[in-house]
């Protein structure tokens, strides 16, 4: 082989893969581990539990390589293997319990004045987080969202909406917010 693996566009080294290649799957790895676990953080799944996930999610992608068509990019392919192993396993653990937030929450910033957006993420309810996550992160669709989450078409667009919704007015700077913190006594 002429080229090196850093050379080779994802769907060369999918297709090398899917004949066995494993030195090929550990560079798709190397290049997509990371957004993988960060997807699933802002899912929702705590640091250990995502690089379980991300984990099973290769080894999936990996046994499953040929069924890869590049007609999306890997990356996206295989952050839809984790949501989709993310979802089942909240299933499991029968962890859809619906937390209250206040939305008079001032905005999260760090040190530098910015918005994080993983912090905000974590002031909406568990089922509004994973939809926004799964529609804006993993770039699933709704009725993809609903099917696999197994609830109304209805509902996964509202929980989007309504997660949409106060991250737009958490993440807004300034006077939005001030009439808000004057009445806090």
């Amino acid at each position: 082989m002429s080229r090196g693996l850093m050379d080779l566009h994802d769907v060369e080294l999918a297709a090398q893969a899917a004949a066995g290649g494993r030195r090929e799957f550990g560079e798709l790895v190397r290049r997509h581990g990371s957004a993988v676990r960060a997807l699933l953080r802002r899912m929702g799944a705590e640091p250990s539990l995502a690089d379980d996930i991300a984990q099973d999610a290769f080894l999936q992608a990996f046994q499953r390589c040929s069924e890869f068509r590049g007609e999306g990019t890997f990356a996206a392919w295989v952050k839809r293997i984790a949501a989709r192993l993310y979802i089942k396993r909240r299933a499991k653990d029968a962890r859809y319990v619906a937390e209250l937030e206040s939305e008079e929450a001032a905005p999260i910033q760090d040190h530098a004045g910015l918005v994080d957006l993983d912090e905000a993420l974590k002031t909406l309810t568990p089922a509004e987080r994973l939809c926004v996550s799964l529609c804006h992160g993993a770039g699933m669709s709704h009725p993809e969202i609903a099917s696999a989450m197994n609830l109304p078409l209805g509902t996964v667009k509202s929980h989007v909406k309504r997660g949409l919704d106060k991250l737009r007015a958490r993440l807004q700077p300034g006077p939005a917010l001030s009439g808000r913190s004057a009445n806090v006594g």
